[in-house]
């Protein structure tokens, strides 16, 4: 089943300029305000522009700023971040970051369901990706099936907590990830030498600090979009 292309920008931006006045409210210092305010703006028109390295720069300014005890407004910006990490090769460090981004939202049980649910997704797909090059990088079975069982599990939950919801958008959007995690682990090195590299994965080191052998990727490539071979990477596209 082909996976459907996706609008990678609009998956990264959450209208964070607009929402940081009801994020900060009345009395918190007004040049904080502003410096994080812009420094959002200037994320999301790098992003729209497809500079995420401009974007990833941005969002960490804007944490820099981001005045002490904004757990929850931190979070999202952390997500935002890690989220233009992997548009911007910088898979790795945003593995890295949804992982602890994570595990500190999963042990803290005033953590916003909606922002928990999007890092775990965003997470999954970091996994997924490690998964595609170690395998390319021709690592064996032991070390990258963990990668991928552990997005399979979350996405397998994600599906589960849509369905309990009634949100039956995102239940399809995270079964379509579901299945493509499942084709991955399934799929023979061939195959998926066969398949272009993912955007998130061009340029890319893996978990083990190595980029794949380019000698492994045929010259003429499929895509991989058409060949289902991506989970989506957001709510929204076409």
């Amino acid at each position: 089943m082909a996976i459907r292309i996706l609008l990678l920008t609009g998956w990264m931006l959450l209208g964070l300029g607009a929402a940081v006045a009801h994020w900060f409210g009345p009395g918190v210092d007004g040049r904080k305000f502003d410096a994080v305010a812009l420094h959002v703006s200037a994320a999301e028109k790098a992003a729209a522009a497809e500079d995420y390295t401009e974007a990833v720069e941005e969002y960490d300014a804007a944490l820099k700023e981001l005045p002490e005890g904004r757990t929850a407004e931190g979070r999202k910006l952390r997500l935002e971040k890690a989220k233009a990490q992997m548009l911007a090769q910088q898979l790795t460090e945003a593995h890295d970051d949804l992982r602890a981004l994570v595990d500190e939202m999963s042990a803290d049980l005033a953590a916003d369901a909606k922002v928990l649910a999007d890092a775990r997704s965003a997470q999954a797909n970091s996994q997924y990706y490690s998964t595609w090059l170690m395998r390319l990088e021709g690592l064996g079975r032991d070390e990258w099936e963990p990668e991928i069982e552990s997005a399979r599990q979350t996405y397998r939950l994600l599906v589960e907590g849509a369905t309990k919801r009634g949100d039956t958008a995102a239940a399809a959007k995270h079964r379509e990830d579901l299945e493509a995690s499942i084709r991955l682990a399934r799929m023979e090195l061939s195959e998926l030498q066969g398949l272009n590299l993912p955007k998130q994965c061009k340029g890319c080191c893996s978990c083990k600090g190595r980029k794949p052998s380019k000698a492994k990727v045929p010259a003429k490539q499929n895509d991989v979009r058409g060949a289902g071979g991506a989970p989506p990477i957001d709510d929204s596209g076409h």
